[in-house]
């Protein structure tokens, strides 16, 4: 299978610029051929990155219409092309068809959503007669945009990622570069096609949304051009930590690595925590920052959830993700299935033991539940990025809470209880960017604020907050 929607080359500047190497995209679950794509260079990133500069102005003066124009146009293409999109990331990225239509429908719920926040950018009017020198002042505050932006995003979620950096930039009038995954372009180039034929359509300048592709090295190149205003990075924590140093005095918002946690009270309603496991330790072959990974659940019913549990785990199906029953099929490449395997060979010679799964049949890596596994070992200390789910028993919420915040990472964490006392401190106590009560860690809505703590990252998305992360404020006094 080929595919090949765009024109070729990168779109740099105000046209598709001809790289001189591609590469090979492949179809996880069987090595098929996909398409090639264009491979970029540090040389063109620097040129993005001129071209971005030379629009700032322009950009930053888009009418608020225009700049929603763009955004509603985007949205419409991507109604217009979405069971094809669908088709290109189960291909890209080999995740089951059911998340690929989740991970468009989300996208177009983001580019709305941050078309309906361009109207409510704004500042405020402040006293400054607080002090006898302030009377006669009139204060207030304005945001005005914080310049070129790149934003580059992970291989699991490649159309979505890549609309959280580039939609709020749009909105808050700032150019913004792109540079996908080397695994997964194919979507996010596309996307780019589409925003910026919205741009022309709009009459807004083509150079406010390029797109680069290509390794660190590329990356290293955007992400310190003292050019820049602020880069928006998802993907692992040692990555985003390096980004981070390389990139000062700039701005960073970095959605990193994280291994959430459900606890599992003694009073849960036990159906409904089984099936938030199964629902959301698997998704996307757990390749997902929020998918379930640590289980805790407390003694007095841990017995009877794990019976429950691996009852119905076969109800997990594994096999071709365009299938439309999967839920867990190939991982993006071999290294990513071979790690997993080596994590879970480990955890065992560490005293976990295996009551799921833990092979891989065909390439697949089987639904897998691991018992027993103590502190010290990946499988339970670091993001697995697998269909792994760790079930640790625990005395009480207490101690289910003291594990949760016992990790480095936290982005989020859930909690199945009936008690409102259990729930409320789950909220207080947690120290994690999101706490969902009686869902799946992996519960988010584009329209709230999404991001971590701790070595899960720094800054929030979501439209309304990441726009606010990408303009600064200005003050303004006058005398009258």
């Amino acid at each position: 299978m080929m595919f090949d929607p765009y024109p070729d080359g990168l779109p740099i500047g105000r046209e598709w610029v001809s790289t001189t190497d591609t590469t090979e995209i492949r179809f996880p679950f069987d090595g098929s051929v996909v398409a090639r794509a264009p491979v970029g260079t540090v040389e063109l990133a620097q040129l993005a990155v001129s071209e971005a500069v030379l629009v700032a102005r322009e950009v930053a003066k888009l009418p608020s219409h225009v700049r929603r124009d763009v955004l509603m146009g985007v949205h419409r293409s991507l109604a217009e092309w979405r069971e094809e999109l669908e088709g290109l990331l189960v291909v890209e990225t080999g995740k089951p068809l059911v998340d690929c239509r989740v991970e468009v429908a989300r996208t177009m719920v983001t580019w709305q959503a941050a078309a309906e926040e361009v109207a409510r950018l704004h500042g405020e009017t402040v006293p400054l007669d607080l002090l006898p020198a302030g009377e006669g002042l009139t204060g207030f505050w304005v945001r005005k945009p914080i310049g070129v932006v790149v934003g580059i995003a992970g291989f699991n979620y490649p159309l979505l990622l890549a609309s959280h950096k580039i939609a709020p930039a749009i909105a808050a009038g700032c150019p913004v570069i792109v540079k996908p995954a080397p695994q997964t372009p194919l979507a996010t180039l596309w996307l780019v096609h589409l925003v910026r034929e919205a741009a022309a359509a709009a009459g807004a300048p083509l150079p406010m949304v390029q797109l680069v592709t290509g390794d660190a090295e590329v990356g290293s190149a955007l992400v310190t051009d003292p050019r820049i205003g602020a880069v928006s990075f998802t993907g692992s924590a040692a990555v985003g930590h390096r980004i981070a140093k390389d990139a000062a005095p700039r701005k960073t918002l970095l959605e990193l690595g994280s291994n959430a946690a459900l606890v599992v009270a003694g009073d849960a309603d036990l159906d409904a925590a089984v099936e938030a496991v199964l629902r959301g330790g698997f998704y996307a072959s757990g390749q997902a920052c929020i998918s379930v990974q640590r289980l805790l659940v407390v003694d007095a019913v841990a017995e009877e959830f794990t019976e429950r549990l691996l009852s119905r785990l076969p109800e997990v199906v594994a096999g071709d993700p365009r299938d439309e029953k999967t839920r867990v099929s190939a991982l993006i490449d071999e290294r990513s299935t071979r790690r997993v395997l080596d994590w879970i060979s480990a955890a065992v010679a560490a005293g976990a033991e295996v009551a799921a799964g833990g092979e891989a049949v065909d390439g697949i890596i089987r639904p897998t539940v691991l018992t027993d596994v103590p502190d010290g070992v990946d499988c339970w200390d670091e993001e697995i990025f697998g269909p792994v789910v760790c079930l640790r028993r625990v005395a009480d919420v207490d101690e289910a809470f003291a594990q949760v915040n016992a990790s480095r990472y936290g982005l989020h964490a859930s909690v199945f209880t009936r008690s409102l006392r259990t729930a409320v401190r789950a909220i207080d106590e947690l120290e994690v960017g999101g706490v969902v009560v009686n869902e799946v860690p992996g519960f988010r809505s584009d329209t709230m604020p999404y991001g971590g703590v701790k070595d899960s990252g720094i800054g929030r998305e979501g439209p309304r907050f990441a726009i606010d992360e990408l303009t600064v404020t200005r003050m303004a006094v006058i005398r009258a």
